[in-house]
């Protein structure tokens, strides 16, 4: 048995490229004293993995050239010198771009298959669920009757913050990369409207037509020119989530800087940029209700899902470029 690694080749200059990866397989590790083996099964791709590849400063230490591409997957455990994972076990963890890992057991998660498939772990109940509860609940402080804009409202996020929304009795926008996405958040995940920002040539107008009485809460993914034209919106005491600023990710030239931060002063708004581990100490509740509403049928996350550990790349910059409806997953072995 070999293990078929994805490492950093090469740092992107702008949008990734095949050539920034590399696929190298490598004999597969032996545990020692009070670690384990993983096999992964399923692999997440990110965006907050292109920041990752950069050599700058940030939240986390970058990828450097020639490790295994930096993510998180589910797996099961087949060799075991651990008692508190044995043989069997599944369990999500930062396992990285890569067929097999080890571990000791720290900063590990143990999957129960029986409660949801393990796939959900990595979505809808894992970091991208997370994020969606504490941006929403805790950073927007979202309150029955409120008007909540979410930004990348189809991504594996965003779909979540839409139908925590309405589970909250509120009201929910979305914009999203096309049509079939719109029809998608506002039929099947009961956003109350939203807009092709692709086809859509007044941001400022469609913000207005959705919402009338303006914008309470306003969860942003992307930044840009969107995220501008929610500011004059913005209602006496809204909050602001800055979860992601993806249409700045793969910029080559530094963008024009914040214009419209004036609005904060009228409307006495607050922006708040998070990362979901800020929030660390309440992940067991969090869960909790996620799984609950989740095992309802109340909170669902399409899966766009490419086979093969050596189709990670690709993926990955599929995601970049919107290909995806909900979490973009890498099969890497059969359950």
């Amino acid at each position: 048995m070999t293990n078929r690694q994805i490492l950093l080749a090469a740092r992107p200059k702008g949008f990734p490229q095949d050539s920034d990866f590399q696929l190298v397989e490598n004999p597969v590790p032996e545990p020692g004293d009070g670690q384990f083996l993983v096999q992964a099964e399923v692999l997440s791709v990110d965006p907050y993995m292109r920041g990752r590849m950069n050599d700058m400063a940030s939240y986390a230490q970058p990828v450097q050239i020639g490790e295994v591409m930096v993510g998180e997957s589910v797996g099961r455990v087949i060799q075991s010198r651990n008692a508190k994972f044995p043989e069997g076990t599944y369990v999500s963890g930062m396992f990285g771009w890569q067929e097999f890992a080890i571990s000791n057991g720290e900063s590990i998660r143990k999957i129960d298959p029986d409660v949801a498939p393990i796939s959900t772990a990595l979505h809808v109940l894992g970091m991208p669920g997370l994020t969606a509860y504490f941006g929403l609940f805790e950073v927007c402080q979202a309150k029955p009757g409120d008007t909540v804009v979410v930004t990348g409202a189809a991504g594996a996020v965003g779909s979540v913050v839409g139908q925590l929304a309405k589970i909250n009795d509120c009201q929910a926008v979305g914009v999203a990369g096309s049509d079939d996405k719109i029809n998608y958040i506002t039929n099947d995940l009961g956003y109350d409207g939203g807009f092709n920002y692709k086809t859509t040539d007044d941001y400022y107008k469609a913000f207005k037509q959705l919402c009338p009485d303006g914008v309470d809460a306003f969860y942003d993914n992307v930044g840009g020119p969107i995220s501008d034209a929610v500011f004059p919106l913005l209602n006496v005491g809204a909050r602001v989530a800055i979860c992601g600023q993806i249409s700045q990710y793969n910029a080559t030239e530094k963008p024009q800087g914040p214009r419209l931060l004036w609005h904060l002063i009228v409307k006495r708004a607050t922006i708040r940029g998070f990362l979901v581990f800020d929030f660390i100490s309440q992940y067991r509740e969090a869960l909790e209700k996620l799984t609950t509403w989740y095992q309802q049928g109340r909170l669902n996350c399409p899966e766009r899902v490419t086979e093969g550990i050596e189709n990670a790349p690709r993926a990955f910059m599929e995601l970049l470029q919107g290909a995806n409806t909900g979490k973009q997953l890498v099969k890497i072995c059969p359950e």
